[in-house]
């Protein structure tokens, strides 16, 4: 079973929000274990995102909504 329509991976995420400008940027980010999916350290940039998850990022929260990859 496969949801790809309503996921997003969390470096896709972090760029589509404006947390990051590239992807490079977001890759060391997530590497440094500076971004929290749902309150834990997430590593895995490929991490794919549902609706209702919560990504915090240099002070900063973004929730996963329906829509985001539209």
């Amino acid at each position: 079973m496969t949801q790809d329509s309503v996921t997003i991976k969390l470096d896709q995420f972090l760029k589509w929000v404006g947390a990051v400008s590239t992807g490079g940027e977001a890759k060391l980010l997530i590497q440094d274990g500076e971004v929290l999916v749902n309150d834990q350290v997430e590593t895995r940039r490929g991490r794919k995102l549902v609706p209702g998850d919560v990504v915090r990022v240099s002070g900063q929260s973004y929730e996963v909504a329906e829509d985001e990859e539209g």
